[in-house]
Parts: structure tokens; C-alpha cells; sequence
């Protein structure tokens, strides 16, 4: 497999999208960090919320994990998006035929890009532990890994968005097509999920059945749903509105997802024409 996911190396390694949207995804995880960053330092000192805030810097050592996690969670499309455009492109210009006429099994195809996948997460992840070192730094705060747990999260959020990529290329093939498909069904379980989670207070208010954040049991939403921002004063103020967060139940949901997209995937190429 070393030697395979060598050959997609040098597949990539020049390929003028692929050093460019890795280029955008680093700075926009610094951009986007430094945005929240600058917007709480400015209501700590020139708003009346500061009164609230002044205690609580979400770029302090023992929040900052959580934090950088959850802000960067955003920018896992990028790494998604270029996924679908690297696989699509094999069965574009049909290199997925010529790759298994020189001697390649479907399976070992798939586990490639599957193997892609996973490195794209671990890279992603790297970056973020970077970047949180960076800003954790910088509040001169003292060192802790407190909430390092949500930057494990972080990983399985982007693993879960890259093989729900993978799943959507190899079930659609057509790059222009499979990312409208991505995005769609992206925005849809978005609505599906305020509309699930607004049930779910419903429920818990007339009946008192707390089911918890349903929205977080769809397939995408699981892994953004263990993605949280820290405690602070104003999320406390309205946590008492919102549904119960059962974080194993929908951490279960997650990893069952991640093999649900796999064995999709894994079907569709065992099955499917080249």
C-alpha cells in the first residue's frame, strides 16, 4: 500500500488545485481564528459584554483546544471539496481503468483513496494543533490540554467529511455534479437537523422526553455535533433552552456512520462498471 499511495503522490504533488486549496485551508483557519480572536478581545474591552467576558478568553490554554477545534470545523469542506475533485478525476480521465489494468484490485483503488482520506484528517489536524500552539501562546496563558479531546473530535469530523466525499464521488463520478450533490445534501440535513432539533424541545417541553439534539444523529451532523464551543456566559444563559447533548450516543452515531459510508463506497466499486 506504501508503494500506491506513492504513485498518488506523484499524481498530486503538482497539481496546481491541489497545492492551492491546501494553501487556502491553512490561511483560513488562521484567518478565521484570528477573526473570532480579535472579536472577543473587542468586547472585552469596548463593550458593555465585557462585564460578562472579562473572565473568559476562549484562546486560553484551557479552552483553546475546544475552541481552535470547533472554529476550523468550518473549513473542512476545502479538504473535502479537493477530494472529490482528485477522485472524480480518476474515473474522468479513466486513470482508474489503467491504474487496474496494470495490476491493481478495485479494492486496493478504493483503499487508496481511503488512505487519502485519512491523511487529509491527520494533516488537517496537525494544522489546527498548530495553530492552537500559536494562539495559546499568545494569551500568555499557561499550558494545558484540558480539552484536547475535542481536537480527537476535530479529526473525526474531518475523516467523517472525507468519506462521506469519497462515498458521493464514487456514487456520482462527475466532478461538477458530485460536488453540487455534496453541497445540497450539506444545506438539506442542515435544515432537516433545526427542524429535528426544534422537535426535540418540543417533545421535552410537552411530554418531558428529552431525546436529546436529534439533529445531531444525521449522518454530517453527528461528527459536527461532539464540536462545541466553550462555556462562557452567554452560551450558559441559553443551554437551559436547548436539548440535552449526549455526546456517546452521538459519538456512536459518528463512528457507524464512518463505516456506513465505507462499505457504500466499497460496493459501488466492487459492483459498478469501470
Amino acid at each position: 500500500m506504501t508503494d500506491l499511495l506513492k504513485i498518488e503522490w506523484l499524481k498530486i504533488k503538482n497539481y496546481r488545485t491541489f497545492i492551492l486549496m491546501s494553501i487556502f485551508f491553512v490561511i483560513g483557519i488562521l484567518a478565521v481564528n484570528y477573526i473570532v480572536y480579535t472579536v472577543f478581545d473587542n468586547m472585552v474591552t469596548n463593550t458593555d459584554a465585557g462585564v460578562l467576558l472579562n473572565t473568559f478568553n476562549p484562546y486560553e490554554f484551557k479552552y483553546v483546544w475546544e475552541t481552535i477545534s470547533y472554529t476550523s470545523g468550518y473549513l473542512l469542506l476545502l479538504p473535502a471539496m479537493l477530494l472529490i475533485i482528485l477522485t472524480t478525476n480518476e474515473f474522468t480521465f479513466r486513470t482508474n481503468r489503467q491504474n487496474i489494468i496494470d495490476g491493481w484490485t478495485r479494492q486496493q483503488f478504493l483503499g487508496v483513496k481511503v488512505l487519502m482520506a485519512l491523511l487529509f484528517a491527520i494533516c488537517s489536524t496537525f494544522v489546527v494543533i498548530l495553530v492552537g500552539l500559536v494562539f495559546g501562546f499568545s494569551t500568555k496563558s499557561e499550558i494545558s490540554f484540558a480539552s484536547f479531546l475535542h481536537v480527537g473530535f476535530f479529526f473525526l469530523k474531518a475523516l467523517s467529511y472525507n468519506m462521506f466525499a469519497l462515498m458521493i464521488s464514487t456514487l456520482v463520478r462527475k466532478t461538477g455534479f458530485a460536488i453540487g450533490v455534496f453541497f445540497i445534501y450539506m444545506g438539506a440535513e442542515n435544515i432537516i437537523s433545526q427542524i429535528l432539533d426544534g422537535l426535540s424541545m418540543y417533545i421535552n417541553k410537552l411530554h418531558k422526553i428529552d431525546l436529546g439534539s436529534m439533529g445531531d444523529y444525521l449522518p454530517m451532523n453527528a461528527s459536527d455535533g461532539l464540536l462545541t464551543f466553550p462555556e462562557n456566559p452567554f452560551k450558559s444563559m441559553t443551554k437551559g433552552a436547548m436539548p440535552t447533548e449526549y455526546e456517546w450516543v452521538v459519538f456512536s452515531f459518528a463512528i457507524l456512520y464512518l463505516f456506513l459510508f465505507y462499505f457504500i463506497s466499497n460496493r459501488k466499486m466492487l459492483k459498478s462498471d469501470l
